[in-house]
């Protein structure tokens, strides 16, 4: 193994805090690793870590060796990424994280299309409603909905979001259809919560067609970490459930599902759906792949048409 690639994992083990991590990052077992940073030692001359049985410690050297080793790294992986904005098409491993129901939903199918492509891409697809560290954890890119905050990461934006109130035909027959907001938060709601995140919040106006807006928590005896599933429940008429469009799978007509007081304002809360990635990353397997996605999207998003006349509503 190179020197190079001893460093990676020198690097991956302290980022990652742990072997057992870092090791299945490389596919490797622990003991395979340990081997790894040993001969990197001995090779340097120098400790790197302190070990004990269930913990570590990075000594000085390996410290400074670290920063170094940073900068090394991120060196080589400039140099691939100007080799590849040279290449006439894509090729390489491309790893993705992404929340669930968004991959399941919309990336699969771009991936089907992208792999059948460009058969020689690699493309590894995390799926995970936690949010994972891009860099600790080598993707090349991530597909976030969320606000947009500053980092040393490159964002693109690939959709808006579409918030929406909604309950099924059922459970309106069976509570009445809410006029106001307080009304609404009389009735039981479906929550998602992932247990990082619960999104129990809805910001609506004040009254009918205000700009006047109020924060209003919802109530309800079920929580769900996982979108589809959500939505399943509000189907059954479980509860009502405040969503963002793209968590339909078709129109609601199809599902009979209502949307619910579509006269007053839903702030998005400065949320988008976005493309991120480092810097060093911006290659064209990166940007093709990305352009894919917002093909099979659309603009206007596709989901934007599952709620008929949705652009009048919650205005």
């Amino acid at each position: 193994m190179s020197l190079t690639t001893q460093l990676a994992l020198f690097r991956d083990v302290v980022q990652q805090g742990s072997f057992s991590k870092a090791a299945a990052l490389h596919d490797m077992d622990n003991s395979s690793l340990s081997k790894q940073i040993k001969k990197l030692e001995a090779s340097l001359g120098v400790q790197l870590l302190n070990r004990s049985t269930r913990s570590f410690s990075i000594t000085s050297a390996g410290e400074e060796i670290l920063e170094q080793t940073h900068t090394l790294l991120d060196t080589l992986a400039h140099i691939h990424s100007i080799a590849d904005t040279y290449q006439s098409v894509p090729k390489g491993s491309l790893r993705i994280t992404s929340p669930i129901f968004f991959g399941q939903e919309y990336l699969q199918p771009v991936v089907t299309r992208f792999m059948k492509q460009y058969p020689d891409v690699q493309v590894t697809l995390s799926l995970d409603d936690r949010r994972a560290d891009i860099i600790a954890d080598h993707f090349d890119l991530a597909f976030r909905i969320s606000k947009l905050r500053e980092s040393n990461l490159i964002a693109k934006k690939i959709a808006n979001t579409n918030f929406a109130l909604v309950a099924s035909e059922q459970f309106v027959e069976q509570y009445g259809e809410p006029k106001t907001p307080q009304q609404l938060l009389e009735l039981p709601a479906v929550v998602y919560s992932n247990g990082s995140i619960t999104l129990d919040r809805i910001r609506i106006s004040e009254t009918a067609h205000s700009s006047n807006m109020m924060t209003l928590r919802m109530q309800g005896n079920y929580k769900i970490s996982d979108v589809r599933t959500m939505m399943s429940a509000v189907k059954d008429g479980l509860g009502y459930a405040q969503i963002d469009l793209f968590n339909l799978d078709r129109p609601i007509s199809e599902t009979k599902l209502v949307p619910l007081l579509t006269d007053y304002k839903l702030s998005t809360m400065d949320t988008g759906i976005y493309a991120i990635y480092p810097h060093r990353k911006q290659t064209l397997l990166v940007s093709e792949f990305i352009q894919y996605v917002q093909q099979h999207i659309g603009s206007p998003a596709l989901w934007e048409s599952y709620i008929p006349d949705y652009k009048k509503m919650y205005q």
